[in-house]
């Protein structure tokens, strides 16, 4: 069922299986009631894609995870990745292994866990969410309860739910420069085939009802593209161009597509089409109010988990 989520109309009175399901909206809860005899025994397992990066993650997916444990003191807090090549890199380089989120829940079990949150990092909710939503299917039955918290924007603002994007897009409108008539700011998000790349344009959206002028959104794998955004920059006179990135940490993508020194960056792309362009590697994990707003998607999941509304 969905915590806090999407309810069918009053008027639906035989709702099979397949229609529940689908109207599953917002933060999911499942039990089994086979474990219910078992001592309760809580654990938060907190789910990012990962990076090879290890000072941004300690800004970022570290010092997220660090704020969910500082939330709830007395609950075990895991942290996976779901990235196998930055698993494999990470260990190679790092000597550090991060677990899969099957192997965590599967060590959960062992352990004795019997009530687990699902803590997603994610920014949308696009094929690594739905990938968590896979596992925590997968994987319900292992626990007496098990929920799954909503990315960092999910709803908005339609049916008296809240505007993620608007207040996502607010805490990231506090750390962006200031900009004169001849200058912009490129944010550079991930972007996704998943229709869940829509999400970028309700997030432009929001930056102009915030009255962010000249900031444009651009994905390195969605749309829009760079390509895109050339053409605007060029029709409103701009001169001078910020890169920073719209992903949660400043990894691979933010270092090397945005701002490398090679031919095909957007570094250098953006120069040779005429643009003075600087660059800033600051992932908006390492924003204190995105982290914010994180901790309190974390604090959903494990209140669903108790039972609280």
């Amino acid at each position: 069922m969905a915590h806090k989520g999407y309810k069918l109309h009053e008027g639906v009175k035989t709702a099979g299986t397949a229609l529940r399901r689908a109207a599953s909206l917002g933060v999911l809860a499942a039990e089994n009631a086979a474990c219910a005899e078992r001592e309760e025994r809580d654990a938060i397992l907190v789910m990012s894609f990962g990076t090879t990066f290890k000072e941004t993650r300690k800004k970022t997916i570290d010092a997220v995870t660090e704020e969910v444990q500082h939330t709830y003191p007395a609950v075990k807090v895991v942290l996976a990745f779901t990235s196998h090549i930055v698993i494999e890199r990470v260990k190679k380089n790092e000597g550090v292994l991060y677990p899969t989120p099957e192997e965590a829940l599967q060590k959960l079990r062992d352990e004795g866990c019997t009530r687990v949150a699902l803590v997603s990092l994610d920014i949308i909710p696009g094929i690594e969410y739905a990938y968590k939503k896979e596992v925590f299917d997968e994987c319900k039955s292992w626990f007496h309860r098990m929920t799954l918290g909503t990315p960092l924007v999910y709803w908005q603002g339609q049916e008296e739910k809240r505007d993620d994007v608007a207040d996502v897009m607010a805490a990231v409108a506090k750390e962006l420069p200031a900009r004169a008539e001849d200058e912009a700011v490129l944010l550079m998000a991930h972007g996704t085939p998943h229709p869940a790349n829509a999400y970028y344009a309700v997030m432009q959206d929001r930056l102009e009802k915030l009255g962010e002028e000249r900031v444009y959104i651009y994905t390195v794998e969605g749309r829009p593209h760079l390509d895109d955004v050339v053409p605007k920059l060029k029709e409103a006179g701009i001169r001078k161009v910020t890169l920073a990135p719209l992903m949660l940490v400043a990894g691979d993508h933010a270092t090397n597509d945005m701002a490398g020194e090679e031919p095909d960056s957007h570094k250098s792309l953006l120069e040779r089409e005429g643009f003075c362009v600087q660059t800033i590697l600051k992932g908006i994990g390492e924003n204190a109010a995105v982290r914010k707003i994180f901790a309190a998607r974390a604090a959903e999941a494990y209140e669903a988990l108790l039972g609280k509304d």
